[in-house]
Order: structure tokens, then C-alpha cells, then sequence
């Protein structure tokens, strides 16, 4: 029996509500925090402009059978278009008058790229992490029937790429008009090739792993529970949220990355390894995010009883989210148990 539209019109609109949310209002940084109805109707730009990505993200992973890996260099690749080419933050010495911009910034300035390598990667790496791989991977543990199917047709795929679109319109004038420093043609092109280059190694990897006969027989072993799995998130995601804007805070930042890449890769390899354990990891993140909002002095006049009220209430959202998401049972792991039994039932 087919499942019906609406289950997954209800799962696309809720990924395209917690992207935004995930990468602009937890840590409570604009002068928008705590204002329930500004927030609100900040969705109308951030929804598209978060929420549509990670949608187009996730649909074209579960159509070419790309796995997380390729998950993240897709997310990846839109964190550099968002940072690099969008509101292009990346090559600016001092956005939106913010500061503390150019503590962030010259300490790893690296002049011929007009970049520092600190924001980049906080850039790069936040949208990657935050803005996309987790709340795709929170949503779909909500339904694990749903996790690994389509949630969309053409006609919701073309309305997603158009909203994107028309939102990256909206911010790309905004700033051109308001923001003195603008990316360079060359900038823009090596950002726009580093995009292709990241969504190529995507794609390329799932050709290959379609073109193996038999998918790699998971490993032995048992992976840690959840609540373990979502303590190492909280650490990392903390490590990660708290590094120096120096080239040691880099160098630790990738470090990070790599240890968490390696281990989390190791562990995904059982055979227990499920979709409770990366909604776990993901809950883990999020809420190290959240928790990082608590130290965060917000732009413009906020008084400190609705800063803290927000942090407060977005880290019991976090929580609660990532408590509903690892209770679902049946959500398929890395090793695409709902692909295997497809692939299964072609050979029937």
C-alpha cells in the first residue's frame, strides 16, 4: 500500500521548519532572539533559504542511494555556496559591523585567498553539520518507515529549488547593497568550484558503491547505546563550538572532524549500528549547539530575561526532539536495510 502524501508533505514541511531553526535561531545570536513573532516570521526567508536546501539535499540522496558520507559533502557544498557566494561572510573583514568580526578574521587571515581559514571553517563546517546533517537525520528518525523513501515529486523538488533561489536572490541584493565588502569575481569562481567538486565526490561515490554486485557485509562487534553515542555528539559538537580563532583552533577544528569521521565510520560498520545511533549523534550536536547559545551576546538590544528564556527553551526543544527521534525503533542504519531489502525483493 502506497503511503499517502500527506505523511510525506508532513515530514518535507517539518524538515523545512527545523533547518532554519538548526542553523539561525538556536544559539540565539541575532537581535531577533527571544522575539517569538519575528522569529516566526523570519521563517518566510529562512525556510527557503535553509529549509529548501536540506529538503534537495535529502531527496536527491534517497533517489541516488548516497549515504552520509556523501550526505555531508552535499551539505557541505551548500555551506560553501551559502558562505562563499550567497551572503558571501567568507571573504568579508567586517560583516554587518558584528564586533568581534575581526577578532574572528585576522588571526588566520590568509591574504591571497582574501579569507581566514578560522571562519571558513566554522562557515563550512556549521552549515554542513547544523544547518543540514542534522536536522535531516533528526526528521527522518521521527518516521523510520519513511527514512530512506522519497518525500517529495518533481513538482515539490522544482517549488523547492524555486524557493531557494528566490530566497538566495533576496539575500545576495540585501547585501550587496548594505555590505561594503563584496567577493571578487575570482572568489566567487573558486567557491562555485569547490561546490561542483564537492557535489562530484558525492555523486561519484554512490555510482561506484551501485555499481559493486553485493553491498560490504557489516563488521562485527556492538556499538554503544545511544546515550553513549550522544554524549560523544555533545563533546565533539562542544570541542568543535569552543576553538580559538587561531591557526591551533583550526588545526584542532579539523582534528575534530577527522576523529569524529573515523570513529563514527568505525561504529557504523556493525551490524547493531542503527538510525537511533545517527539520530543520536545528531541530538548530541544539536544540543552542544544550543548549549553554546547560553554564552552568546546577541547583536543589538536584547534584554537578558528573553535571552535566556530562548536558550532555555530551545535546549528543551533540543532535548525532547532528540529523546522522540532515538525512541523510534526500525529506522535503518548506515547500511541502508530498507535499500538491502528492496534490492532483495528485485531478485525475487
Amino acid at each position: 500500500m502506497k503511503t499517502p502524501d500527506v505523511r510525506r508533505l508532513a515530514m518535507a514541511a517539518g524538515l523545512l521548519v527545523l533547518a532554519p531553526v538548526c542553523a539561525e535561531y538556536v544559539t540565539g545570536y541575532d537581535d531577533s532572539t527571544g522575539d517569538p513573532f519575528v522569529l516566526a516570521v523570519s521563517l518566510l526567508v529562512f525556510s527557503p533559504l535553509y529549509g529548501a536546501p536540506a529538503l534537495l539535499i535529502r531527496e536527491t540522496a534517497r533517489r541516488l542511494d548516497v549515504r552520509w558520507p556523501g550526505i555531508l559533502a552535499l551539505a557541505a557544498a551548500f555551506g560553501v555556496l551559502q558562505a562563499g557566494v550567497i551572503d558571501q561572510s567568507m571573504f568579508s573583514e567586517g560583516y554587518r559591523d558584528i564586533p568581534y568580526w575581526e577578532e574572528m578574521v585576522r588571526p588566520t587571515y590568509v591574504a591571497p585567498l582574501g579569507l581566514a581559514a578560522y571562519t571558513t571553517l566554522s562557515f563550512v563546517a556549521g552549515h554542513a553539520i547544523w544547518s543540514f546533517g542534522v536536522p535531516i537525520a533528526l526528521t527522518e528518525a521521527l518516521s523510520p518507515r519513511l527514512s530512506r523513501t522519497p518525500w517529495l515529486r518533481t513538482p515539490g523538488l522544482v517549488t523547492a529549488a524555486a524557493l531557494y533561489f528566490a530566497a538566495a536572490a533576496i539575500v545576495l541584493r540585501d547585501h550587496l547593497r548594505t555590505e561594503h565588502d563584496h567577493a571578487t569575481a575570482a572568489q566567487i569562481g573558486g567557491s562555485l568550484a569547490v561546490v561542483a567538486l564537492l557535489v562530484l565526490v558525492a555523486l561519484t561515490s554512490a555510482a561506484r558503491r551501485r555499481r559493486r554486485p553485493e553491498p560490504p557485509a557489516p563488521s562485527g562487534g556492538t556499538p554503544p547505546r545511544p546515550v553513549v553515542v550522544a554524549a560523544g555528539g555533545l563533546v565533539a559538537g562542544l570541542a568543535f563550538n569552543f576553538l580559538p580563532s587561531t591557526w591551533a583552533g583550526v588545526a584542532a577544528g579539523l582534528a575534530v572532524i577527522a576523529l569524529c569521521a573515523a570513529v563514527a565510520g568505525r561504529l557504523s560498520r556493525s551490524a547493531g549500528w542503527t538510525g537511533r545511533h545517527v539520530a543520536a549523534l545528531a541530538a548530541g550536536a544539536l544540543t552542544a549547539r544550543v548549549a553554546v547559545g547560553f554564552l552568546v551576546v546577541p547583536l543589538g538590544d536584547v534584554a537578558p530575561v528573553a535571552k535566556y528564556a530562548h536558550n532555555v527553551a530551545f535546549l528543551a526543544g533540543a532535548v525532547l526532539l532528540g529523546v522522540l527521534a532515538t525512541r523510534r525503533r526500525g529506522t535503518a542504519g548506515s547500511h541502508d536495510k530498507g535499500v538491502e531489502e528492496h534490492r532483495n525483493g528485485n531478485r525475487r
